[in-house]
Order: structure tokens, then C-alpha cells, then sequence
């Protein structure tokens, strides 16, 4: 476990809110990727440089707000108080928008309200808006809409009926096309992507179709008005073009799928290159691979050359989201498996609010501010190289900043600032991710501890009947999952013996991960943590490779790498099912590029042999975990008569040295509780670990009474929080490098405040 493996921002809580000394967000755009400087430059010991996205610019336009012409949303379904028909054009929001260099952008809402069926009242335009920023000196903050351009076909280039098919003007509407992205050419006309074909779109300045639809190569979606009879579509139901990027020159196009093709790996998006001098598709196409399986897509926008930055977002809003991101990949780069590799630009649930920008309008506008909407679907680089963020509102529906309100438009500024901050070397290591606040083991949780400035976070693997690791506590999975609830898996319920131990329930070796994928994630102990039921039914169980990703694609709070601390539960019981976990995980962790000396990747376990066979199969560093009673189960499979108590003597320890690199070891072998509950006097295994050369981590380090020394409780009630901060303290003061807690932001703040 090397120091620089694991420095940490001891002004974690505090960096994001910092005022950047930085350069202008001019220089910044100068940098060679087009964004700001990579993290890390220029660092000295103590020190190191982090981006930290600012907002300094915010505006709103009402969800309410309606424009000149027929009402609309007659169909739309009723959400938040709000039902149709509306007196008047509603603009639910912006799905795509464009830079007009003056200070307006040309704005482009959707289809309307989500499908064919209720759209036909709907007339699709772009809005030429001028936002009156809220800045740090001041401003209204409201988004002023001007003209707009009515999408039209005139000259009948659409051989398919459309709503207004006898009319002169043939207005188009939210039945005819899902329009979700749009750039400009360099003579003054537009191309949009669209959902239902999907198609490209090729319109003049005033909004008049020029061509006919041209089709996508690979497939066409459910909505295609060309699909034949029988036909399969590959494209999935409004999975088509919600990201569109245009080259500078205005030569090539690159519409990129919201969805994955049908059959296809369902994290897998296709990129597309178009040439629009030669009206054609080109042959060059990418693969860009999404977090977990449901995400999208949501904008693109070309920087330079050939460097493109995606919105990535789930469909969660509120405090529910997960991942509204925005990467940077480069059309030349692939990773190990031949997928675009990305980087992490911002993530738009933790941006620094320094000047309070927007605060008391619901969730998420504090500091940090978040855009925790459905819907972010937009992004551009301005020229001064700050980047341009919205969203659709798919009004009336979304209510992501005031539970039964209708979400208003948002369109916000943010600036990519380096800032010089302080590092601390203490690890601390989301446990199962930020389990005391959203169900472990769920990339929601895993997220949760990343913005809480977690340096590592903890998946513990098992394996499904098809052999792929998945990340759950346990093998059995009736208090994690929702299994119970459904019916088809009820035959599943068994009793096996687990370790020496009988245990009834249902266990992931009896599914394959399709099966696994309809179950849902749930609080494992709702009695102590009842808040964190209100995501109970919400998040499917991830998988090795998705937590991964996630880690190697996140960075800290002080622009490291994510770090991932993956513990293989239950070995020896998963050989005796011939599924053994340790080359899946040494695959796993070379697919992600992670099987390194340098990788910030340590492995854990309970028992000794599979460690051993570890540090023969990989370069990552090891750690072995110690309990306060009990024995490994793999010593006590083989009979030998060890102990953990035998392991953390001297001798035990510098033996643990010849394969590992660390102990994660359970809080009472560092320091013992007296019988009065109370933390006793400090033992010599911190001392003679270090002794032996092997770095030393506390677990697990909880917030809730219950879980707390005597001297630490706050109150007799054992679900309430008492002094976490307290207790970790004395560990670290004692020598302990790093620790396993439930809630991360406490043990930063806690290692913060020593």
C-alpha cells in the first residue's frame, strides 16, 4: 500500500467551495486537450493541483412558460399538478443547444412529451434564448426567449404521412420526429438527430427540410415509420440519436446512440461518423462504453480535432441519481477492449458553488450545487472554454428540485479551475461504498462515498452461476435483494453450509447475471438505517467490471484516481462450487488496465491461501484481513490450528509480510473494549505490523451509537449518530493509516480535523 497510493485532500469538505487562483478560463481552454490541465501537475510533496468545476453563471426559464401558438400537451400524461391541454406552445426543457456567439443560443426542445401517441399537438422549433446570468456580482438569472424557427416541410421531402400532411406550410410535430441534438454547418443550415428513424435531419436557416430523412445504417427503432412488417428493429424504443457532434469545418458529423443496438453489449453506444459533402455514412465507427447497462447517452460536442466530450447520465433525478456526467474521449484512443477511452470532465452532481448561485431553489442548489435532473442532455464548450450545461424537463413530469413541482429549464455555466490544495495521507475507504446512506454494494453507494472524498471504495465479490463477480456482501443475497418479491425465484430458496455454517436463503451462484439484473438492491438493516429505505427497489447489482470502471473513470477530491479495495468473499466454498474468484478478479482488473504496481487497486480477504495465489497472479497490493475471533476458513478446511490471534503475533505478522502488503484489521485487535463498553488501552499490532513493513487498516468505523465506544455514544438510541470523528481519532493517534467507514464524509471531516 504505497503513501502515494493513497494521499487524500485534508480540506476535502472545504476545496470545492475554494476561490480559484487560477488561470483564466481563456488559458484554460488554450490547454492541449481543449479543457482545463490534467490533475496532478505540478504537485509538491503535501501539495497537489485538482480541477474543480465552478459554477459561475446560472439561469431559469419557468417550467411553465408558454409561447405563441396552439395549445399543446392535450395528451401529455398529468404530473405534478400540471395537466394538459396548455394555452399555448410549452418548451419542456432543452434537449440540445448551440453557441451563437453573442450572448444568445439557439435552443431546441424535443418531441414534446415523450412519444408519437402524445406529441401530435406539439410543433417542433428552436428558440432563440438569451440568458440574463445570475453571477457573483449579481444578474436576474432568467432565461429571455426570442424568435423561432418552425421545422417545416414545404417541398414534401418526407415520403411518409405526417399530422399536418395537407397543409402548405407542413408544420412538423412531436409525431413526425423526435428531434434530441443539433449542430450547425458552416453555411447557416442545421443538422439534427433524431429518435424515432432514427434519422438525420437536414433543415435551412429558417427551419425548411432540404432532404429526406437519411436513415442510420445499422438498424431502425420500434418508431420507424419505414419498419417492415415483421422486421426486427435494432435500435431500442427512444434509443436513437440524443447525441450529435459536428466537426469544426463542418465536413463530418457524429451522431452517437442513446441506447445500445439490440443483441449488442448492453453498455456498448455506438459512434458514427457522417460525411455531409458526400451525403453518406462513412466506414469509420466507434464504441463508447457506458458506466452500467442503463445509461445514456445524452449530448456530444466535437472540441477539436478529434476530441468529443459526452454527457452520460442515468434516469434517476433528485437525491436518487447516480451518474450525470460529463467524459472526454478521443475518436484515436481505445482502451484494452478496444472501447473509446474516456475521462472524467466533471461530474454534475458536485460542482463548487462558491458564491451561492441559485441557492433556495430546491435541491442540489447549495454548495456544492448539483444539476441533479432526469434529463441533462446538453453540453458546449463556449469559446472562453467554459463549458455550458441544460436540461429537458420532460414537463410536467420531472421533479427533481421540489417534489411536486415541475422542474424549470436550467441552463448554467461552469468554469474548469485548477486549485492548489493540501493532501493528507490517511486512507479512507468507502465501506461497500457509502453504505450508511444509500443500500450497499449499489454504484449509487459507490458514488455516494466519491463525492463524499472517499480514496477508495470496497465492492466485495462473489460470483454468479455463470461466473461473472458481481459485488454483494454475501453469496446469499435474501437481505440485499429483493428476490423474495419475486415469485419465479421462489424454488431457489435453499439451505447450504457456507464456511461451516448453515445459511438459508437465496444465493448468487444459483443465478447467471441476466437473471441476477432483474432483481433490485435493498437496505440491509432498515431498523438502524431507515432513511436509506427510501432507494430500497431502485438499483440492480453491479457488477466487478461496472465498479471498476466506475473507480478508474472518477477522481478524488484531490484529482487522484478512484481507488478500488475489492475483498473476495468465500473462497474456498467458491472452488468447492468450481467458481473460483481469483482469476475472474485478476481478469477483471487487467480488462480495466488496473493490474499494475502503480494501480491504485488493493485486494482483501479473510482467508490466507487465495492471497497467496494472489501475489502469484497479479501486481496489485494485497491485504489480509484479521477478525477479533475465529480462524481463516481456509486454515481451518486444511486443519491447521491457526488462528487470526496467531496471525497478528510478531512472527504471524512478518509471515503475512512474504504475500501481502497490509492488514485491514477489525477495530478491538488494535484497540480492545473494556467490559463497561469503553475503548481499553492500545495493543502492539499496529506497532509491530508497521514493524514488519505492512501498512494497517481499521474496519469498520460506523456512525450510529450502536456500532460506537461507550465514551463516543451520543444518547441511548442506537440508530442515532454519535462521535464517529471521536473515535477515529484515537485509532489514528494510536498509528492506524487508514479505515472502512459507512460514512465517508464523517471520516474525511474526522482525519480533516485532527
Amino acid at each position: 500500500m504505497r503513501p502515494t497510493a493513497v494521499l487524500k485532500v485534508a480540506a476535502a469538505l472545504t476545496a470545492a467551495v475554494a476561490v480559484a487562483l487560477t488561470p483564466s478560463a481563456t488559458a484554460l481552454a488554450a490547454a492541449p486537450s481543449g479543457l482545463a490541465a490534467r490533475p496532478g501537475e505540478g504537485a509538491g510533496p503535501g501539495r497537489t493541483t485538482a480541477v474543480v468545476p465552478t459554477l459561475v453563471a446560472r439561469a431559469t426559464l419557468s417550467a411553465d412558460h408558454l409561447e405563441d401558438g396552439p395549445p399543446s400537451g392535450a395528451l401529455a400524461t398529468p404530473a405534478n399538478g400540471r395537466q394538459g391541454p396548455f394555452d399555448g406552445q410549452v418548451i419542456p426543457g432543452f434537449s440540445a443547444m448551440i453557441d451563437n456567439g453573442d450572448g444568445t443560443f439557439w435552443a431546441q426542445p424535443d418531441n414534446g412529451f415523450g412519444a408519437k401517441g402524445n406529441s401530435a399537438d406539439f410543433l417542433l422549433r428552436l428558440y432563440r434564448v438569451t440568458p440574463r446570468w445570475e453571477t457573483a456580482r449579481g444578474g436576474a438569472g432568467e432565461i429571455e426567449v426570442g424568435e423561432h424557427l418552425s421545422l417545416r416541410d414545404p417541398d414534401h421531402h418526407v415520403d411518409f404521412p405526417i399530422v399536418h400532411e395537407d397543409t402548405d406550410e407542413r408544420l412538423l410535430t412531436g409525431a413526425d420526429f423526435d428531434i434530441e441534438s443539433v449542430v450547425r454547418a458552416k453555411d447557416g443550415t442545421f443538422w439534427i438527430g433524431e429518435e424515432f428513424g432514427p434519422f438525420l435531419l437536414h433543415v435551412d436557416a429558417t427551419g425548411a427540410l432540404l432532404a429526406p430523412p437519411v436513415p442510420f445504417p445499422d438498424g431502425k427503432s420500434p418508431a420507424n415509420p419505414y419498419l417492415a412488417p415483421g422486421e426486427t428493429p435494432l435500435v431500442g424504443s427512444s434509443r436513437g440519436f440524443e447525441a450529435l457532434a459536428g466537426s469544426r469545418d463542418g465536413r463530418y458529423l457524429y451522431p452517437v446512440l442513446e441506447g445500445a443496438l439490440v443483441g449488442e453489449d448492453p453498455r456498448d453506444r455506438v459512434v458514427r461518423q457522417f460525411d455531409t459533402r458526400a451525403g453518406r455514412y462513412t466506414d469509420r465507427t466507434w464504441t463508447y462504453r457506458v458506466d452500467t447497462d442503463a445509461n445514456v447517452v445524452g449530448d456530444a460536442f466535437l472540441v477539436r480535432g478529434d476530441e468529443l466530450l459526452l454527457v452520460e447520465r442515468d434516469d434517476f433525478d433528485g437525491e436518487q441519481s447516480v451518474t450525470k456526467r460529463v467524459y472526454r474521449v478521443d475518436l484515436s484512443e481505445s482502451d484494452r477492449s478496444g472501447h473509446l477511452e474516456k475521462e472524467l470532465v466533471l461530474d454534475a452532481l458536485k460542482i463548487a458553488n462558491p458564491h451561492g448561485l441559485g441557492a433556495g431553489d430546491g435541491y442540489g442548489t447549495g454548495d456544492p450545487f448539483s444539476l441533479p435532473v432526469q434529463s441533462f442532455e446538453t453540453v458546449v464548450q463556449l469559446r472562453d472554454g467554459r463549458l455550458l450545461l441544460a436540461n429537458d424537463n420532460n414537463y410536467p413530469g420531472n421533479d427533481a428540485r421540489v417534489p411536486g413541482t415541475p422542474d424549470d429549464t436550467e441552463m448554467v455555466l461552469v468554469d474548469l479551475r485548477r486549485e492548489r490544495v493540501a493532501t493528507d495521507d490517511v486512507t479512507v475507504v468507502g465501506h461497500r461504498g457509502a453504505s450508511g446512506y444509500r443500500p450497499e454494494h449499489t454504484l449509487a453507494a459507490y458514488e455516494q462515498a466519491i463525492l463524499q472524498c472517499a480514496d477508495f471504495i470496497e465492492p466485495d465479490v462473489v460470483a454468479t452461476q455463470d461466473g461473472v463477480l458481481v459485488a454483494r456482501h454475501e453469496n446469499e443475497i435474501g437481505g440485499t435483494t429483493n428476490v423474495a418479491q419475486h415469485p419465479q425465484f421462489a424454488d431457489r430458496r435453499t439451505t447450504k453450509t457456507i464456511d461451516g455454517t448453515a445459511v438459508t436463503g437465496w444465493f448468487t451462484e444459483d443465478f447467471t447475471l441476466a437473471e441476477l439484473r432483474t432483481l433490485r438492491a435493498k437496505e440491509r438493516i432498515p431498523a438502524v438505517r431507515p432513511q436509506s429505505t427510501a432507494f430500497d427497489g431502485l438499483y440492480p447489482v453491479p457488477t466487478l467490471a461496472e465498479v471498476l470502471d466506475l473507480a478508474r473513470h472518477s477522481e478524488t477530491c484531490d484529482g487522484k484516481q478512484v481507488g478500488v479495495y475489492p475483498e473476495t468473499k468465500h473462497p474456498t466454498y467458491f472452488d468447492s462450487v468450481g467458481l473460483s474468484l481469483e482469476e475472474p478478479l485478476v481478469s477483471a482488473l487487467r480488462d480495466a488496465g488496473l493490474d499494475s504496481r502503480k494501480a491504485p487497486v488493493i485486494v482483501q480477504s479473510f482467508e490466507t491461501g487465495n492471497l497467496r495465489e494472489l501475489d502469484r497472479l497479479t501486481k496489485v497490493d494485497l491485504a489480509q484481513l484479521v477478525s477479533s475471533s475465529g480462524a481463516p476458513y481456509d486454515l481451518v478446511a486444511a486443519g491447521d490450528p491457526r488462528t487470526y490471534a496467531d496471525l497478528v503475533t510478531r512472527t504471524g505478522l512478518r509471515e503475512i509480510a512474504r504475500y501481502a502488503d497490509g492488514v485491514g484489521l477489525e477495530k478491538n485487535v488494535m484497540i480492545p473494549r473494556r467490559a463497561d463498553g469503553t475503548l481499553g488501552a492500545p495493543t502492539s499490532v499496529i506497532r509491530d505490523a508497521h514493524r514488519a513493513g505492512l501498512e494497517v487498516h481499521g474496519w469498520t468505523f460506523r456512525a450510529e451509537n450502536q456500532f460506537l465506544p461507550a465514551e463516543h455514544r451520543s444518547s441511548a438510541d442506537p440508530a442515532a449518530y454519535g462521535d464517529l470523528a471521536g473515535e477515529v481519532q484515537v485509532f489514528l493517534d494510536a498509528g492506524m493509516d487508514g479505515f472502512f467507514t459507512d460514512q465517508p464524509d464523517l471520516g474525511v471531516a474526522a482525519v480533516h480535523d485532527r
